[in-house]
């Protein structure tokens, strides 16, 4: 993970224009923060109550998410920057003064991760027992599970027996693109990638049942719009700034720099880029209901909006530059057409609804390919005794008074087996 003068000051950028929005309270990355910003914004909490609350939600998943598993990857999560720029941006002061300080520091501790997950990297393969190998395949379950998101979605939303039929189409197309996806016309060699085409399917046929949902004269969204214009108009009013910010993180999803998750980057380690970009626009589709609304509620947008951004960076990173614009294009478009397609979800309710199903099957099959790969990782450092180690680590953290971030317990499993293997063999109590 060696990065040019270049990547440094694009990232730096990021960081810098991503902590000024959160001073300024026009955006922030964590969705569970966003809808506690009005309460500061109209003055029913202190910006130092604000700050705590912002510290609570994201550093835990800073620590234990974004950055152990960036570590040996080759591309970094965006939450372990994004997440830092909600924290940075609340914590200095609410003036001038304080705009000036957070895009210093943003920029700073941006600059700071990326350097530093390399010089962690450089610690990490001096000592006597290397683990980083095999941190490697704690990522590894994450390709081929991904594919059953969709069917987990529409199990969700439509039950036991349309699940079955979607998890069966998946794998039916799995199994044909694998045998006969690789083909040759007029010299060229065509390979169709059976995880992408199989994800494809499965998305079809989520997003065909979610539309076969018909509507009543529900007018809920357009509701919330009439009730909260001065909310829209205020994300509106700072359209150019988001945009900018747009282009800033389409631009580092370009340039490999950050994923927006462990699904696309585990894909992206894998060389699989048009892949990674679909899993990313899948994500994206799945946000957009709870983006759009919770921006009309709160007056205050995503950093990276949908996430439709970190998409157009992976498909264009061969022209860097044509994805900041493309970027900085999705991200106003976003901004101003909040209005219109938050009502137009009144229209289609199951694929409104179809958004949070998407985010919950995400997470559960994102938690499971995690924990699995991380004892997979966990046995080849220590044969016979990794999948104890993971399994107890993770069950006993369910029951401790503060417990991690369920997504991040595998990674810090893994990390801290391979420091205590580390102190073991130079005590002289475990040999390679």
């Amino acid at each position: 993970m060696d990065f040019s003068i270049i990547e440094l000051i694009v990232i730096a950028a990021l960081g810098a224009m991503g902590s000024i929005l959160v001073n300024r309270g026009v955006a922030v990355f964590n969705d569970g923060l966003r809808p506690i910003m009005p309460e500061f914004l109209e003055g029913r909490i202190t910006r130092s109550e604000l700050a705590a609350t912002s510290f609570a939600l994201s550093f835990g998943l800073i620590v234990g998410f974004g950055i152990p598993l960036s570590i040996g990857a080759t591309i970094i999560i965006a939450h372990s920057i994004l997440l830092a720029c909600d924290i940075i941006g609340i914590w200095t002061p609410d003036n001038k003064k304080g705009i000036i300080i957070s895009g210093v520091l943003g920029a700073v501790y941006s600059i700071g991760v990326c350097l530093g997950l390399q010089i962690v990297v450089d610690l990490f393969n001096q000592l006597p027992v290397n683990f980083l190998d095999s941190l490697s395949l704690v990522g590894a379950p994450i390709i081929i599970a991904f594919t059953v998101f969709p069917a987990v979605a529409v199990g969700y939303q439509h039950g036991f027996k349309k699940a079955v039929a979607t998890a069966g189409i998946t794998l039916i197309s799995y199994l044909l693109f694998a045998r006969f996806g690789t083909f040759t016309v007029s010299s060229y060699k065509i390979a169709l990638n059976p995880e992408g085409m199989s994800l494809l399917f499965g998305m079809f046929m989520m997003v065909y049942f979610a539309a076969r949902v018909k509507g009543g004269q529900e007018t809920m969204n357009a509701d919330l719009v009439n009730i909260f214009a001065e909310r829209v108009n205020r994300i509106k009013r700072n359209r150019w700034l988001l945009a900018i910010m747009g282009g800033l993180v389409s631009l580092v999803s370009a340039m490999m720099i950050l994923a927006v998750d462990a699904m696309p980057q585990a894909l992206i380690n894998d060389g699989k880029y048009t892949e990674a970009a679909i899993t990313t626009l899948a994500r994206a589709i799945g946000f957009i209901p709870l983006v759009f609304s919770t921006a009309i509620v709160t007056g205050v947008y995503g950093l990276a909006g949908t996430t439709l951004v970190f998409a157009a960076g992976i498909f264009l990173r061969d022209i860097p530059i044509l994805a900041f614009f493309v970027g900085a294009a999705i991200m106003y478009a976003e901004v101003m057409l909040l209005s219109v397609v938050t009502k137009g979800m009144d229209k289609l309710p199951g694929v409104r609804e179809m958004g949070e199903h998407i985010r919950t099957s995400l997470a559960d099959v994102l938690g499971m390919a995690i924990l699995i790969g991380s004892a997979m990782a966990a046995e080849k450092i220590t044969p016979g005794i990794g999948f104890f180690w993971v399994m107890g680590f993770y069950l006993i953290n369910r029951i401790a008074k503060k417990p991690l971030v369920e997504l991040a317990v595998g990674p810090v499993a893994v990390i801290a087996l391979g420091i205590l293997v580390n102190i073991l063999h130079l005590l002289g109590l475990w040999s390679k």
